[in-house]
């Protein structure tokens, strides 16, 4: 059985739009430092570490399973938008398509973002 649709959620951040969407859109490259144990790599496969539109692939585990993901991330500034668009990679051996988007809004502390997948 399937899960047909998507899902949408609204959490409340501590940081700004513009801290919380950086790493993504500027650092994915120093995720592999943070997280060792489940993420091994992530490399550029087409264009760079900062242009909207490249292509980056990712190397993790999962319960012991060596995986990998391939992905191009898309993002408005202007809108605070940003996507984490599926490519190939493990992931579609469960789903048809996979695609996350962050929209944030600014308020006084912090954000609100809404999580669509």
């Amino acid at each position: 059985m399937a899960l047909k649709g998507k899902l949408e959620s609204v959490l409340e951040l501590k940081s700004s739009p513009e801290k919380f969407l950086n790493p993504w859109k500027e650092q994915a490259h120093q995720v592999p430092n943070h997280s060792p144990t489940n993420i091994q790599g992530v490399h550029v496969h087409e264009g760079d570490w900062v242009t909207a539109g490249s292509i980056k692939v990712w190397n993790y585990t999962i319960d012991g399973r060596a995986e990998v993901f391939k992905e191009k991330i898309v993002f408005d500034d202007e809108k605070k938008i940003l996507s984490i668009v599926g490519l190939e990679g493990d992931l579609f051996k469960i789903y048809k398509v996979y695609t996350v988007s962050w929209e944030l809004k600014p308020k006084s502390q912090g954000s609100l973002a809404k999580v669509t997948l």
